[in-house]
């Protein structure tokens, strides 16, 4: 492991006081360790745990990755928590499987470690996983997009845009929930690729960002230039698709759909540039988790799963205003109003 020392100069510590009544004693402090502290998805993370943890009087420490996939920063940061004594740990992993042995230390030494949005590989390295049900969000777009189709869905063109190779993965739930959702058969569900409907015209990678999203949809379009549904694993990488579109002037005759919530996607959406996207909502996730690791300071509670899922699941809404019959959704405007970013 790296030393506490390098792990300060990698990460950043927040600090809160308050004099709030709370569950766990004046000494309970908890740690938050993100991905990157500049996705403005950890950034509201960050204040939803800033947030409750002032409200319950404990001390939070967040620490973040230099860029995304930056595991070694994390494993520093467990364990500067566990030499501080932290009664837990919220961490969104950039390597879910790498990251366990020191979990499993943190673990050891007494704290809780609750994974947030990303669960850990396997699902119980962790004591609990707070997330978005990402199955579920690609299931509503996926249902979302056959509705809209019609009768054509049958013979749709469909191109995916993951965000890497690394499966299984969120990237995985949401990509075979969109397909669930569209009605085509998934083949092995931990993994995108191996499926052979033929109305799948291919994946591609996009990192995630806008300009990986335009060079993945520009690919997809290489294979299928009549591609008419496109499914993105976020906003970002949805934006960069519509811009390679707009370039072959089919921008207005494929639907994009995406998940992530974030304001600059829901204003997408009210824009016509995303059909529909999955909001989720990374400051309850944070909220719930600080409140959960001051419960256990407290009196050694667990948190338990949502009812049916091995994860505690803090929501999803289908955003769109081409509403579908049989598919609950929201609209932009009350998406904005929740959104982040």
């Amino acid at each position: 492991m790296l030393n506490t020392a390098k792990t300060m100069l990698l990460g950043s510590v927040i600090a809160v006081a308050s004099t709030a009544s709370t569950a766990a004693d004046s000494s309970t402090s908890v740690c938050l360790i993100t991905k990157t502290d500049t996705n403005p998805f950890f950034v509201k993370m960050r204040e939803g745990a800033n947030a409750a943890a002032e409200d319950l009087g404990i001390e939070l420490m967040a620490f973040a990755g230099q860029f995304d996939g930056d595991h070694e920063t994390q494993v520093a940061a467990i364990e500067t928590c566990i030499a501080s004594g932290a009664s837990g740990i919220l961490l969104t992993a950039s390597d879910t499987s790498a990251i366990t042995p020191a979990v499993g230390q943190a673990r050891e030494a007494g704290l809780l470690v609750i994974a947030l949005d990303t669960p850990l590989l396997p699902g119980d390295a962790a004591n609990a996983t707070f997330a978005t049900d990402n199955y579920e969000a690609g299931r509503l777009i996926g249902a979302w997009a056959a509705g809209r189709l019609g009768a054509a869905a049958a013979d749709a063109r469909i191109g995916l845009l993951n965000l890497n190779e690394s499966q299984p993965t969120v990237d995985v739930l949401r990509n075979q929930g969109f397909l669930e959702g569209f009605g085509i058969d998934t083949g092995d569900p931990n993994r995108w690729g191996d499926e052979d409907d033929p109305r799948i015209v291919g994946h591609d990678l996009s990192g995630g960002a806008e300009e990986g999203g335009r060079q993945g949809m520009e690919n997809l379009l290489a294979i299928d230039p009549m591609i008419n549904v496109v499914y993105t694993i976020n906003e970002p990488a949805a934006a960069g698709a519509y811009e390679a579109l707009r370039a072959i002037g089919r921008e207005r005759d494929v639907l994009i759909v995406s998940v992530d919530g974030g304001c600059p996607g829901v204003t997408n959406v009210a824009e016509g540039v995303i059909g529909a996207t999955s909001q989720q909502y990374p400051l309850d996730m944070a909220r719930l988790g600080i409140e959960a690791i001051a419960t256990y300071a407290a009196d050694g509670s667990l948190p338990q799963p949502t009812p049916g899922l091995d994860f505690f699941n803090t929501g999803v809404a289908l955003i769109t205003d081409s509403p579908v019959a049989g598919v609950e959704s929201i609209s932009s405007e009350e998406g904005l109003a929740l959104c982040w970013g």
